[in-house]
């Protein structure tokens, strides 16, 4: 498995992936050294930085995340909610065809290893509040006010 950093406007992301595919993207507030990039994580990073520039709404990326069969329809799922638009857990719910599997869809989200590039920081609350995030509310709020098609002072 390859790793490569790149420094972000919210945190350094970690990437790791192999010639099967992106297998993880985290965040972390600590500093990571940004070194050579190996070949089978360049698209990708060279994805991020556009996205962060602004010019990027979609990802285009070859996804190998480890995950149970149910984690990986909870991801799919996520993959169709489109950028600047939010669904709240009992939507994403709904649109796995359980509303009563809420729980399980919303621990799914929150074990997705694909920061941004599945884009669980896009579920709110049914009420509309930002809820659990694993890179944290800040962050959350960050990616969903860069996603805004109507950029605001403040979005929450």
């Amino acid at each position: 498995m390859e790793v490569a950093y790149l420094q972000t406007p919210i945190g350094y992301a970690e990437f790791q992936g192999d010639e099967n595919g992106l297998a993880s993207v985290s965040v972390f507030d600590d500093k990571k050294p940004i070194g050579i990039i190996p070949e089978v994580l360049e698209d990708a990073i060279y994805q991020f930085k556009e996205y962060f520039e602004g010019s990027r709404k979609e990802f285009d990326l070859k996804l190998n995340p480890s995950g149970t069969d149910f984690q990986k329809k909870v991801w799919d799922a996520l993959l169709e909610i489109p950028f600047g638009k939010t669904i709240s857990y009992l939507e994403l719910s709904k649109r796995l065809g359980d509303v009563k599997a809420i729980r399980a869809v919303a621990s799914a989200n929150g074990k997705n290893p694909l920061w941004i590039v599945v884009p669980c920081h896009r579920v709110i609350g049914t009420n509309g509040d930002l809820t659990g995030y694993a890179g944290g509310l800040h962050r959350k709020k960050w990616l969903l006010e860069h996603e805004s098609p109507a950029k605001q002072t403040t979005l929450f």
